[in-house]
């Protein structure tokens, strides 16, 4: 496939926020690059509704396929100028005893594939203008509970690589940012009553839609914020003290 416009790759584009995205930068001219874990059908079937796109697969449990895939994309995209993390794992575990398996997983890909994939992409790709990575993290940086313990440790860490790693970098061009999300679709087990109620959880009273995140990602795709800073996409929810997730906040009232 000859590749005439610049590219993206999002992570976890197959469902979801993912899918809201890779429309919206296609819609945008871009070629996209659609991962999926296990979600083939699904991706190749979004694939087929963009103008210019193609699919990569990648369990991000294994770190080093995750940096590989970055690697092999990098070698043959010409443009590739931004790349986003969206894919996550989202399982409840407590405050009072974390599951093992579950914050290896959720340490491994919310965090350390996130990352791993970052720094491969600033070695190793071309882009013209400079490269930006965006990684998702989430309002509990900033709004945090005790419940998805393993979940928020994982995306604090993530949080925490954003501004470390756009210090790193030498060639002012390339920008590392993060956007962090707060309630938007169900999640979890929800019902859609209790959507309806912690979605509204914040600040301004109204469900925050997936299309505002894709916006802001396209926003951060010309580079014109500094480098390691995070834009909130949530209505407000980040500045508020909520004790514990919304999901279950939502669940008491209905």
């Amino acid at each position: 496939m000859a590749i005439n416009r610049p590219a993206v790759l999002i992570t976890g584009a197959a469902r979801r926020i993912g899918a809201v995205l890779a429309r919206s930068f296609g819609a945008a001219g871009w070629h996209v690059v659609i991962h999926h874990g296990f979600s083939h059908a699904e991706a190749e079937t979004l694939a087929a509704e963009l103008p210019r796109a193609e699919v990569v697969q990648c369990d991000l449990t294994d770190g080093d396929a995750a940096e590989a895939m970055v690697e092999a994309l990098a070698a043959r995209l010409p443009d590739w100028r931004v790349l986003v993390s969206n894919a996550a794992v989202f399982n409840e575990d407590r405050a009072d005893r974390i599951d093992p398996a579950v914050f290896a997983e959720a340490m491994a890909v919310n965090a350390a594939a996130p990352v791993r994939m970052a720094q491969a992409f600033l070695r190793s790709a071309r882009a013209d203008g400079g490269r930006r990575v965006i990684q998702f993290t989430d309002m509990k940086v900033a709004n945090p509970n005790p419940d998805f313990f393993s979940y928020t440790m994982a995306k604090n860490a993530l949080a925490a690589s954003v501004r470390t790693l756009a210090m790193a970098q030498d060639d002012p061009r390339d920008r590392v940012y993060a956007l962090a999300p707060g309630a938007m679709l169900p999640s979890h087990d929800q019902r859609d009553e209790e959507h309806l109620l912690s979605g509204r959880m914040n600040l301004l009273g109204r469900i925050t839609e997936p299309e505002e995140l894709a916006d802001a990602a396209l926003w951060l795709s010309e580079g014109w914020l500094a480098s390691g800073e995070t834009l909130f996409i949530d209505s407000g929810q980040h500045l508020m003290t909520q004790p514990r997730d919304v999901l279950y906040l939502a669940r008491g009232l209905t």
